[in-house]
């Protein structure tokens, strides 16, 4: 028997390509059989759009609805522009409601209606039942799949139970869920306590009652980090009332975690994580010409600043030479302060509560640095320019801005959050002029009091 060898992404990649440019298309068939459907997404996301209409026709219908989850929303939107009724129905086939449900948030309404309709009454009241929530909350993203026992049966009737099920079993089952006649969660009875206790003890004699359910309503960024402490695969749904609605999976958590680790990514940049690496040019400059302007006016306050100290400048040009030098030394310590920030509103670990905590320790490390630093480029400001007055000046300067800037970064999430503004995405942009016009306005206001 073969050994199975696996291939790295940037080797599929370079298979495709050398694939699509000499025009073999059984053998990209045969590669994209080969691969899993996040697979075929990440390769179809990595294609200039040619290339990627290309390899779209010559996916199995049966895979179309996997890949099309997978991919961003803007490459979705693009392979389904031109998707028919058939071609959607054929995408929505074999799904997990979950899933079934991720993908008709992003169908047309003519499509979405046709869909339902096409389903039998049970599937039907499954796919209502997550369509009900948010897709960004645990109710969205549930699969209502589950495996239900009662606590009076014993391992025996629950043993016979799942190998009369056989292949009906749900994917990704790792435990089955414990409820009353009136379908309340109880608690959960691992597979691993079925296989090894005795055929003859009942279910609340063995099952656990160690992991508390989801509410339907918890975000989905709470729902991950939930199965972050506790080292969840899978973990049960349920209403205001207590009762079983469905469950949450591994996989639906990694999801989570890589769309929000993408989101911080790119949102410090003005970029959203459903953009297209190969959109069109007039698209992408549409989009990045927004936070462009917005950095724009705030280099234009910045300069404006600078403006208010022309006769500084002119009659001292090391000034014009150390500028920078403030600015991006609070901007470094600034960034770093509120990266931390960011991180900790999305892990939910920062409140209004425990701010002046962080606020107090980062003006301690702020502080520390600037000390350290301030120093250092004093020494050898005196050192370039003969002048100790211009050496003090640039330290004291650098202390102040490193100061505001730490301030900046740990007090402007919060307040954007609460004004219920994107930190990540605005956090950035703000925090630069702060640090801009802070550092220009210190060195230049010190240097025309003291050295004029």
């Amino acid at each position: 028997m073969s050994e199975i060898v696996p291939v790295s992404e940037s080797v599929q990649l370079e298979r495709v390509h050398d694939i699509l440019d000499s025009g073999a298309l059984r053998a990209a068939v045969r590669l994209l059989d080969s691969l899993a459907p996040a697979e075929i997404a990440h390769v179809l996301e990595s294609l200039p759009s040619t290339q990627r209409e290309i390899l779209w026709g010559l996916i199995r219908e049966n895979c179309d609805g996997a890949v099309l989850l997978s991919v961003t929303d803007e490459v979705r939107a693009e392979l389904t522009r031109d998707m028919s009724l058939a071609a959607w129905l054929a995408a929505s086939d074999d799904l997990d409601p979950d899933d079934l449900a991720e993908l008709m948030r992003k169908m047309p309404d003519a499509v979405t209606r046709q869909v339902i309709n096409a389903l039998d009454e049970q599937h039907r009241k499954r796919l209502e039942a997550v369509l009900a929530y948010p897709q960004d909350t645990a109710g969205g993203l549930m699969n209502p799949d589950t495996v239900t026992v009662r606590p009076e049966v014993t391992l025996d009737v629950v043993a016979r139970y799942l190998r009369r099920l056989g292949d009906q079993l749900p994917r990704d089952t790792d435990k089955l869920f414990v409820v009353n006649r009136d379908d309340h969660y109880l608690g959960v009875l691992s597979l691993s306590r079925l296989v090894s206790g005795q055929l003859d003890q009942s279910v609340a004699e063995v099952m656990s009652l160690d992991l508390p359910p989801l509410p339907a309503t918890m975000a989905a960024s709470r729902v991950a980090h939930r199965f972050e402490a506790h080292d969840l695969l899978s973990a049960p749904v349920v209403d205001e009332a207590g009762c079983l609605l469905g469950r949450i999976t591994i996989d639906d958590v990694v999801d989570i975690i890589r769309e929000e680790g993408e989101h911080q990514l790119l949102g410090q940049v003005g970029l959203s994580e459903s953009a297209d690496m190969f959109a069109p040019v007039w698209a992408s400059t549409r989009r990045r010409a927004t936070w462009l302007g917005v950095n724009l006016l705030t280099a234009l306050l910045a300069s404006w600043v600078i403006g208010q100290f022309e006769l500084a400048l002119s009659q001292i040009v090391a000034l014009a030479v150390l500028m920078p030098i403030v600015a991006s030394m609070g901007g470094i310590a600034g960034s770093q302060t509120l990266t931390l920030a960011i991180r900790g509103i999305a892990l939910n670990q920062l409140s209004a509560k425990n701010m002046p905590h962080l606020l107090w320790k980062e003006l301690a490390v702020g502080a520390v640095n600037s000390l350290i630093w301030a120093t250092v480029v004093a020494v050898l400001v005196a050192l370039w320019f003969a002048s100790w007055s211009l050496a003090v000046l640039i330290g004291v300067a650098m202390t102040i801005n490193l100061l505001c800037a730490v301030l900046s970064g740990a007090f402007l999430p919060l307040l954007l959050d609460r004004l219920g503004i994107d930190p990540a995405l605005a956090g950035s942009v703000l925090l630069t002029t702060v640090t801009d016009v802070v550092g220009f306005m210190a060195f230049l206001g010190l240097a025309t009091l003291f050295l004029l």
